[in-house]
Formats: structure tokens, sequence, C-alpha cells
């Protein structure tokens, strides 16, 4: 598919979903501008629909499988959170059966929210390979469609909305970034958390991740799968700047500390990630012509009572910052 087609299909995906979705905020903050020398811009996609920008891309694909199937039986999807969630939306919103498959380990607090929806939630082993059989025995047995969580064609394309409204409401960033996949025509930068090899495999063009699939070791629940799909992969390796920045489980925590402290805003550890990398040494050292960065705040899905920064792991508490 070429660069100009996908953009034909974000624009048609925009077009689906605007009546369901909210057209997030974009949210400015001096105090943070002080702090990294550059001017910041926040799209805040933790107050999207279910909480997270994924209601974009499930609803995406599951009104376009409605259009095609009126007589859909319904779709199963794997997550560990902002998906499943999203999907479970997107299906009571269609009128459409759901079933999400989720590891023993998720709080009751996702998995209740999910069932909110009126989704049958079904536990699996803690691995990206039983999740994945689990989805493939219920779509087998039930005659369901697979909402896989990124590599999807339609939901890609739902998920390229928020650049397309990024975009229209700050015209001239000069980079964002984000803790997935973006888009071209201006700088986009990866974030990544240790261990998930993502700038080894952009600068040499192959996936380097060992098989089978793993998860890494982050608070980001959101950003534990360590490999890229199969179809994002090459759009992210033609797209996405080469440079990742990658950031630690502190570096993760003063980021969330910072929003909910200075922006005021709920923000999950995969959300977390994009603003320390924002605040990384990294990006001061990098082009001075880079002065407008945005930041895309993807999620705000985290359980109030079971904060990061209160885990005995982290008994020093977050960084207190140097403001000014």
């Amino acid at each position: 598919m070429s660069s100009r087609e996908t953009v034909d299909f974000i624009y048609e995906a925009h077009e689906r979903i605007k009546p369901f979705v909210h057209k997030t905020p974009v949210y400015t903050n001096t105090t943070f501008n002080n702090l990294i020398g550059k001017e910041a811009f926040f799209k805040c996609e933790n107050l999207q629909k279910t909480g997270s920008f994924k209601a974009r891309g499930a609803l995406n694909t599951i009104l376009k499988l409605k259009k095609s199937n009126p007589n859909l039986k319904g779709v199963v999807a794997y997550s560990s959170g902002n998906h499943g969630l999203a999907t479970a939306w997107a299906s009571h919103l269609a009128g459409v059966k759901c079933s999400v498959v989720v590891p023993k380990t998720t709080s009751e607090f996702k998995v209740t929210a999910v069932q909110g929806y009126g989704a049958k939630v079904v536990k699996c082993e803690y691995d990206p390979i039983s999740r994945l059989e689990a989805c493939e025995t219920i779509a087998t047995k039930e005659g369901y469609e697979i909402i896989h969580t990124s590599d999807h064609d339609d939901v890609i394309h739902g998920q390229g909305t928020i650049a397309l409204e990024f975009l229209q409401e700050v015209p001239d960033l000069d980079a964002i970034l984000v803790s997935a996949s973006g888009g071209g025509m201006i700088s986009v930068f990866m974030v990544e958390p240790k261990g998930k090899m993502a700038e080894e495999s952009l600068r040499s063009g192959k996936r380097l991740w060992p098989n089978p699939p793993q998860f890494i070791d982050t608070i980001a629940e959101g950003l534990m799968s360590q490999q890229l799909g199969n179809l994002t992969f090459p759009i992210i390796c033609r797209l996405v700047e080469k440079e990742v920045f990658t950031v630690g489980n502190e570096d993760i925590i003063n980021g969330m500390v910072f929003s909910f402290r200075y922006l005021k805003m709920v923000i999950e550890a995969a959300a977390g990630a994009t603003v320390a990398a924002a605040m990384s040494e990294k990006l001061k050292q990098m082009d001075p012509g880079i002065k407008k960065i945005g930041v895309i705040l993807c999620g705000g899905n985290i359980d109030i009572l079971k904060l990061p920064w209160y885990s005995s792991t982290y008994q020093n508490g977050p960084k207190r910052f140097k403001l000014f």
C-alpha cells in the first residue's frame, strides 16, 4: 500500500468514526516549556472514549466489518487493557458480540471495565503465544473476526486519525513523540521502554527480535510487547526517524508525576513514556530547528489506587523537578 493510499484511508476512517469519538483537546503548559526549552503541545487522548486512542482503531475496524458483513457474528481481541476495552466499547456501539482475551494477571479494575460494555472476558497465561492461541480458538469456535491490537490495516488507519486531527489543530509542528507508529511530512520519533530493541531493528531494517514473541519488563503495560507488528514495522521503517527515545521505568514515573502535578492530567505509564522523552536531555541536544513538539498522551487508564511510584521498587519516590 502506497503512502498516498494510506493517507486516503486515514481520511476515510476520520469521517467514519468522527460522529462517535472525541476530537480531543490540545493543551500547552508554560512550566513544561520552560523545563524543556521548547514549545510542547499535548494531544490528550487520555480524554478519548474508553480513556485511550485505541477507541479510534477498534471502532473504525468494527464499523467497516459490520458494513461489509451485516451478519457479523462477533469479534475477539487480545489485550491487557486499552485495546480490549476499546474493542468492547466499539462492539457495544455497533451491536456486535465481543470476547476479550486477557492475561490471568490482569487487574479486576480492567476486567470490570471491559465487562461493563457487555464483552465476555477470557483469561489466559501471561505470554504472547498463549493469548494469541486463546484468541484463535474463540475465533474458530464462535466464527468471530479477530481484531488485532495494531497489526490490522483498519486499526492502523483509525489510529492515524490522531495525527490528522493534531496537524489540523497545530499545523506547524516540527516533530511528534509517540509511543507507537506515526505518519510522514514532519519528524516522528518513537518512544520505547528499555528492552524493546526498536532502534536496532529500525536502523537495520530487519526484525531483530527473538522468537517466540516475548513481553518486556516495563511498568508501561501498553508497551510490553517486545516486537512491532508485521504490518506496522515496514510503515515505521519508512516514516519514522531511526533515532528512538528509550526510557526506563523511573523515567516513565517521572513523566507521569509531572503530568499529575503540573498538567493536572491523569495518564497511564505508556503516556508517561512520551512525557519522559520530551523531558530528556536527548531532546534538548537535538536539532535546534525542532522547536514545536507534539506529545501524544495516548491513554489515561490507570488504577488510581496502584500508582507505580508507591511501589517498594521506587522507595526514593519520584524526581523533584528543577523548573526555573
